[in-house]
């Protein structure tokens, strides 16, 4: 079953490092010298989305997103890209599609989507969005 698999994933890249905050111990009064301070770039310095995807035959399209990232978003990245990639990747018409369980994913008409295109989506049951790495697997793509 695994084999007729096609995984998926959005991330976001941050242009300039990341966008978390970061914590470091060092000794006393030595706070500012500069190995021990991190640069900054002014208003974050940006990131990129990305879509891709992948199975046990190799990668898929990997998509940058512009704009919003919401269901008309994702529902557009799909019919451009998921068809295509399971072509690709010699999946044939039966393949199971997945994908984590965030809201755009399962809206009713992302849902009505997949049954126009007959496409076979894996069901979660995790309560987590992401129960794999994906995010950083499409990275590495």
């Amino acid at each position: 079953m695994w084999k007729k698999v096609l995984w998926s994933d959005e991330t976001k890249i941050e242009l300039f490092g990341l966008n978390a905050k970061r914590y470091v111990w060092r000794k006393p009064n030595t706070a500012h010298h500069p190995e021990h301070t991190i640069p900054t770039v002014k208003h974050g310095g940006g990131s990129i989305m990305l879509w891709g995807c992948f199975s046990s035959a190799g990668t898929g399209k990997l998509v940058r997103i512009e704009g919003k990232m919401d269901g008309a978003k994702y529902r557009e990245i799909l019919e451009e890209n998921l068809m295509q990639s399971a072509k690709d990747l010699r999946l044939g018409r039966r393949f199971i599609f997945q994908q984590d369980n965030d809201p755009k994913h399962t809206a009713r008409a992302t849902k009505e989507w997949f049954g126009l295109k007959n496409v076979n989506v894996f069901k979660l049951t995790l309560l987590e969005p992401s129960p794999y790495r994906g995010g950083e697997v499409c990275v590495s793509l």
